[in-house]
C-alpha cells in the first residue's frame, strides 16, 4: 500500500475521497473503474489503510504508515480490509458474494470501518450481483465496498444507482514521461514511447518501461507488417499468431517469477505467518487446462497498440513531413516508404479496422477470430 501523493494524476478522485476522509462522510459503496494497471487497487487500498488508520487527524488525509493499524494494512494483515477473491477465473459466483455479504453483518475487528475490496467487480454474473444489492440496500453504517472493475457497464443499473462513480481519467503523456525518467531512470526516447503506447495508463507505463518482452514483440511485429504484400494471408496469419504466443509465454513466466520472489519475500519476512497476501486485482487468474489455446486479450491489446501507433506515425508523416513527433522513431525507414505508399484513405481504414477488432475482442468475441478477421483487410489497406 502507498501513499495518495504516490498516485499520479486522479485529482478528482483524490478529491473526492480526501472530502470523504475530512468530513466523515464515507459512503457505503463506491466503484473505481479504469483499465488494467491503472491503478485501481492502489487508490481502493490506501483509502482503505487512511480511512482505518488511528494515529491521523481529522484534517488529515494521509495515512500515518507507522500506528498499528497501517501496518497490518501494509502486511495485508489487517482483519478490517478484505479482498474477496474467486475461484473460477472468469466468474464470481453468487456464493462468493453471500459469503461476503453474511460476513458483512459481523462487526469490525477493532476500527470504525471493515471495508471489503472487490477485484474484477465485473465478473460478477447476476445473481451475483442480486445478492450484492441486497446489502447495497441496507448496509451496516460501519461497512464500505468498493469495486473494482475495466466494465462499469457489466453492472445492473440499480448496482450501478447505489454507488459512487471514481472513473479513473487518463494521466497526460508529458507526466507519465516525468515520472518515469525520475522515479524509474528511464532513458527520455523510451519514456516517449512508453508513454505513448500507455495511452495515459501509469501502471502500463511502468510495465512497459522494464518489459523487454514487449520490445521484442514490437519488432516482430514490425517486420510482419513491412511484409505483409510478400506473404499469404495464412503465411501472416501464422506469424502474428506466433508472435502473440510467444509474448503470452513470456508474460506467464515473468508472472510466475514475480510470484515467487513475492512469496519468498512475505515468507522471509514473515515465517510463521499463516495468512497469504490478499491477491491483487492484477494478479493473473489461474490457468483453466481445459480452454482452448487462444491470445490472451492482454497480448491481443498489446498488438493492436502497436499497429496503432504505426499508422499513427505514417499519418503524421504523410499530413506533415513530421518526423520529431514519431513514437516508432527507430522505424522512421518503414515510415516513409509507407507514408509515400498509402493513402490517407487507406490508413483511416486500417486504423478503423485495428479499432473494430479491440472493441470485438473487448466484447468477448474469440480473440483469434476478431485478429484474423483484422488481418484480412489490413494487408490492403497497408500494402499502398
Amino acid at each position: 500500500m502507498g501513499e495518495f501523493k504516490d498516485i499520479l494524476g486522479q485529482e478528482q478522485i483524490k478529491d473526492h475521497l480526501f472530502n470523504a476522509l475530512t468530513t466523515g462522510k464515507v459512503s457505503h459503496a463506491y466503484i473505481i473503474s479504469g483499465e488494467k494497471e491503472s491503478g485501481k487497487m492502489l487508490i481502493a487500498e490506501t483509502f482503505a489503510q487512511a480511512l482505518l488508520c488511528t494515529d491521523r487527524k481529522a484534517s488529515e488525509v494521509e495515512p500515518c504508515g507507522s500506528c498499528h493499524s497501517c501496518i497490518q494494512a501494509v502486511n495485508h494483515d489487517n482483519p478490517d480490509i478484505i479482498t474477496v477473491t474467486h475461484e473460477k477465473p472468469a466468474t464470481i459466483s453468487v456464493d462468493e458474494i453471500r459469503a461476503m455479504c453474511d460476513d458483512v453483518y459481523l462487526k469490525p475487528y477493532q476500527g470504525d470501518h471493515k471495508i471489503y475490496i472487490i477485484p474484477e467487480g465485473e465478473k460478477m454474473n447476476i445473481q451475483a450481483q442480486n445478492a450484492l444489492l441486497k446489502t447495497l440496500e441496507e448496509p451496516p453504517a460501519y461497512c464500505v465496498i468498493i469495486i473494482l472493475t475495466d466494465n462499469p457497464d457489466a453492472f445492473l443499473p440499480t448496482i450501478l444507482s447505489r454507488c459512487i462513480m471514481l472513473p479513473i481519467k487518463p494521466v497526460p503523456d508529458s507526466m507519465i514521461r516525468s515520472f518515469l525518467m525520475e522515479h524509474y531512470h528511464v532513458p527520455d526516447y523510451r519514456a516517449d514511447v512508453c508513454a505513448g503506447f500507455a495511452r495515459g495508463n501509469v501502471g502500463k507505463a511502468i510495465m512497459l518501461s522494464g518489459n523487454e518482452h514487449f520490445d521484442e514483440m514490437r519488432k516482430r511485429t514490425m517486420t510482419m507488417v513491412s511484409k505483409l504484400s510478400q506473404k499469404t494471408l495464412t503465411e501472416n496469419l501464422s506469424e502474428m499468431k506466433e508472435i502473440l504466443k510467444n509474448y503470452d509465454e513470456a508474460l506467464k513466466a515473468a508472472e510466475e517469477e514475480r510470484l515467487a520472489k513475492e512469496s519468498a519475500r512475505e515468507e522471509a519476512d514473515n515465517p510463521k505467518k499463516g495468512r497469504k497476501k490478499a491477491k491483487s486485482s492484477d494478479d493473473q487468474p489461474k490457468e483453466d487446462k481445459n480452454a482452448k489455446k487462444t491470445a490472451s486479450k492482454d497480448s491481443a491489446y498489446a498488438f493492436l497498440d502497436i499497429l496503432l501507433f504505426l499508422i499513427r506515425d505514417i499519418m503524421v508523416k504523410k499530413a506533415a513531413e513530421d518526423e520529431q513527433n514519431l513514437i516508432l522513431s527507430d522505424e522512421l525507414s518503414y515510415i516513409r516508404d509507407a507514408a509515400s505508399k498509402c493513402s490517407f484513405h487507406a490508413l483511416r481504414l486500417a486504423g478503423e479496422e485495428v479499432e473494430r477488432a479491440r472493441r470485438r475482442i473487448r466484447s468477448n468475441v474469440n480473440t483469434d477470430l476478431a485478429l484474423e478477421v483484422m488481418m484480412i483487410d489490413l494487408k490492403d489497406y497497408l500494402a499502398g
